[in-house]
């Protein structure tokens, strides 16, 4: 073989191999940008996982915190006496037992205590009923709008706040006490509402057996000294996820699982007002749905 021939095949042997080189370069890269791309996914997911179990599966309170704004409150005043009709007390898990005890009373009139906290999702879910039912004797001023804390049960519960709220009625006097914020400060949450000596007497009192379930639950409700109650008359889980316009408005539409358990606690709450108010106003006492509700009330205890 002449030596032009060697070297011609000697070069096609270099392109062939510098060939295959660069094939072999480019099936590396193109397995390192997969590898690459699947790492990045798993990354990414497991990145999502980790905020997910951090975020302990919460449902977010969509709702403000603040003032409620009026069309809250009008919604909250007026919920049509057919709902009130349709809806019942089907739903409703628990109701104020009668005890015997001197009157509560502010200003000449039948008083109800109320005693809870905003970090409580329990308070959350109950302050709903016990505002509808006041709403149809009086006028609330300064309600407020928070939600549960989130390291609690039921966490971010969406809610109304008695915080700085007023009310007015010529059949009732309401005090309402939130005690702490939703807020951690150290182990516990933030201070808010100091009761009074004598309402902490009422609190102490009458918020243990036999006159409830369990000693020293909130929210705490003494309803002018005839009736007291602790804890919700039904799950909070059900207001998971809502705003409180969304709350509200449910409570309009009697087939809502919402009207169903707040507007019946409200029934039942409104029966045991009308008890305080000699059946005044006598378009609410009246009405069958509250008539029927009566039979809800626990026996006197005490």
């Amino acid at each position: 073989m002449s030596s032009r021939v060697q070297k011609k095949a000697a070069a096609r042997e270099r392109i062939a191999a510098q060939l295959a080189a660069q094939q072999q370069a480019e099936r590396r890269r193109r397995l390192l940008l997969a590898v690459g791309a699947v790492v990045l996914v798993v990354v990414i997911v497991g990145g999502l996982v980790t905020i997910r179990l951090v975020g302990g599966g919460k449902k977010t309170a969509t709702g403000p915190s603040g003032a409620a704004d009026a069309s809250l409150v009008t919604t909250l005043s007026s919920i049509p006496d057919s709902t009130f009709a349709a809806v019942g007390t089907g739903e409703v898990k628990a109701a104020p037992s009668a005890i015997t005890a001197p009157a509560l009373t502010a200003g000449g009139k039948p008083k109800v205590l109320y005693i809870g906290a905003e970090f409580c999702p329990y308070c959350a879910a109950e302050r709903w009923p016990v505002t509808v039912a006041l709403s149809r004797f009086g006028t609330f001023g300064n309600l407020g709008t928070t939600h549960s804390a989130s390291e609690d049960v039921f966490p971010n519960t969406p809610t109304l706040s008695f915080h700085g709220a007023t009310y007015t009625s010529q059949y009732l006097a309401f005090t309402g006490v939130e005690t702490t914020t939703n807020e951690m400060v150290g182990n516990g949450y933030k201070p808010l509402d100091t009761p009074t000596a004598e309402d902490q007497k009422t609190f102490d009192t009458y918020n243990k057996p036999p006159y409830v379930e369990s000693d020293g639950s909130i929210p705490f409700i003494d309803l002018g000294g005839k009736y007291v109650g602790s804890g919700a008359t039904y799950s909070p889980d059900l207001l998971a996820g809502k705003t409180q316009t969304e709350i509200a408005d449910a409570l309009k539409d009697p087939s809502s699982p919402i009207a169903k358990a707040v507007d019946g606690s409200a029934n039942v709450y409104t029966a045991a007002l009308c008890k305080l108010t000699n059946n005044q106003p006598a378009k609410v006492c009246s009405t069958d749905a509250v008539t029927a509700a009566a039979a809800k009330l626990g026996a006197a205890k005490g």
